[in-house]
């Protein structure tokens, strides 16, 4: 199972250790293995995550994310978007831009670290709505109760999740502004940058997000009028609404993973400044958390460990708020990596206690109804 689910990250990780010796040498070699393994450890909790929303889709769109995801998310986030976001921000031409990143890295590292601000504040505000929309939602299954059951009950009010996320860009703009004033006005642009980006990740989340679900309550929906007409025996067709429902997660799922991505490919430039050996490591990276994906979703692991997708939400909601912090002060990836390794590995550890519990609890009552009555 193991070996058929990543063969295909395994071929990748091949082909480009290799391309990296023929581009520059076995240097190359030792800076897309690190890469690829700092990708890795970023994006665990984005592959838990993934998971959640991949197990409403059948084999076909598994399959699309593994092939044509992965196309996007290697070529397009790791490649493309650095060069796209120079262009953007430096006003300059997409030739001149690749030419740049090719030519004069370090000129590019430079208006690639100039467009962090705007950057964080766009990813920030994408997975601080996943995770507050996680937070403030009632479910059957609490992880850390103390937290969620007065939460989930905050939750009833209509748009408290976008009213939160809009304070904490206003409060995040407002410190550029301070600092402005305090920095005879360097900063007023940058805050209006943050502010432009934040509202733009915010609208992204509404739409992408809310289209989704839409659709995906609408299949569940037609899959319980199917199951009515079939007992009826005047059975009807989902496909086209199913095809809707599973492109719209797939978008979902892709523009998720970018946000994801966004600290992986600045935290790359602490490594390397060449766009080949970036691409190729977080490629690399990329393909592990694909295949990991899909090998959660076919072993239904969040079924087995039911707080691993609470610990990933807890994971998405702290990497919003580094990314935040992180449009003024630097943060090392090693924290941030840390950071989500830690919660993911304590919501596993209370999946298995719980498991034990239940369990032990189990026996307990299968023992005492075996015990024939006096």
């Amino acid at each position: 199972m193991i070996l058929k689910t990543f063969r295909w990250a395994f071929a990748i990780t091949a082909l480009g250790l290799a391309a990296a010796v023929l581009y520059d040498g076995w240097a190359a070699f030792g800076i897309v293995a690190i890469l690829a393994v700092l990708e890795i450890s970023l994006s665990f909790d984005n592959a838990v995550v993934n998971a959640g929303v991949l197990k409403k889709m059948n084999a076909f769109w598994q399959k699309i994310f593994l092939t044509v995801g992965v196309l996007i998310a290697v070529f397009g986030m790791r490649l493309v978007f650095p060069v796209v976001i120079v262009a953007v921000t430096a006003k300059m031409g997409p030739i001149e831009a690749v030419d740049l990143a090719l030519n004069n890295k370090d000129h590019y590292q430079q208006l690639v670290t100039d467009a962090h601000p705007a950057i964080a504040a766009f990813g920030g505000m994408f997975l601080l709505m996943i995770f507050l929309d996680f937070i403030f939602e009632d479910r059957d299954i609490q992880w850390l109760r103390w937290i969620e059951r007065p939460l989930a009950k905050l939750g009833k009010v209509d748009m408290l999740s976008v009213c939160i996320a809009l304070v904490v860009l206003l409060v995040t703009a407002f410190t550029f502004a301070t600092n402005a004033h305090q920095h005879g006005g360097a900063h007023v642009d940058k805050a209006q940058t943050v502010l432009i980006s934040g509202i733009a990740g915010l609208i992204t989340y509404m739409i992408v997000g809310g289209l989704s679900g839409y659709f995906e309550d609408r299949l569940d929906d037609e899959e319980e009028r199917e199951e009515e007409a079939e007992r009826s025996g005047t059975a009807g067709s989902g496909v086209k609404l199913a095809g809707q429902a599973a492109f719209f997660m797939f978008l979902y799922l892709e523009v998720l993973d970018a946000s994801f991505s966004f600290d992986g490919v600045i935290g790359a430039f602490a490594i390397t400044n060449d766009i080949v050996l970036m691409a190729l490591g977080l490629g690399i990276g990329a393909m592990y958390v694909r295949s990991l994906t899909v090998y959660l979703v076919r072993q239904g692991t969040l079924d087995d460990y039911v707080y691993l997708e609470h610990g990933a939400h807890y994971a998405i909601g702290a990497l919003a708020v580094i990314l935040m912090v992180t449009i003024q002060y630097q943060i090392n990836e090693i924290i941030t990596g840390l950071v989500g390794v830690i919660l993911i590995g304590w919501s596993f550890w209370s999946s298995v206690r719980r498991n034990k519990a239940l369990a032990a609890a189990e026996g307990a009552r299968t023992t005492s109804e075996s015990v024939p009555i006096p």
